[in-house]
């Protein structure tokens, strides 16, 4: 039941009603990549789409997949023996906007306390 609300009112969480009844009527299922991310193709067309598992975020789509879905290659990771290369790292989540963001010493958000500044720098205040 829930997930049937989630479809008709949210477009980042998996896929709306219009996507599953395109999916339905045209779509020819590729291929599942390792987050369970289903990718899909337009039957004798050019159009590729992926729906995936959980919340829309591009970048959980792993490197062979991304390659197929902008058109850099024509075969899917599920028809021949893909191999990441050596310089292609493994998958991280993208945590922007999150708590587990990427926060720099000296941030607003962190508990510690700025570095001091080093140097000749000195600070505007007004009336001086």
């Amino acid at each position: 039941m829930w997930k049937l609300i989630l479809e008709l009112f949210t477009w980042w969480n998996g896929q709306t009603m219009g996507t599953r009844f395109f999916t339905w009527r045209k779509g020819e299922f590729v291929g599942e990549d390792e987050f369970g991310n289903k990718y899909y193709r337009e039957r004798g067309g050019k159009k590729r789409w992926v729906i995936y598992n959980g919340l829309a975020e591009a970048s959980t789509i792993p490197p062979g997949w991304h390659g197929w879905m902008h058109h850099r290659v024509d075969t899917p990771p599920t028809d021949e023996t893909y191999y990441p290369k050596h310089w292609q790292k493994p998958h991280q989540q993208n945590w922007t906007g999150t708590p587990g963001a990427y926060r720099p010493h000296g941030s607003i958000l962190t508990p510690e306390h700025r570095p001091e500044v080093s140097g000749d720098y000195e600070a505007w205040t007004p009336g001086q």
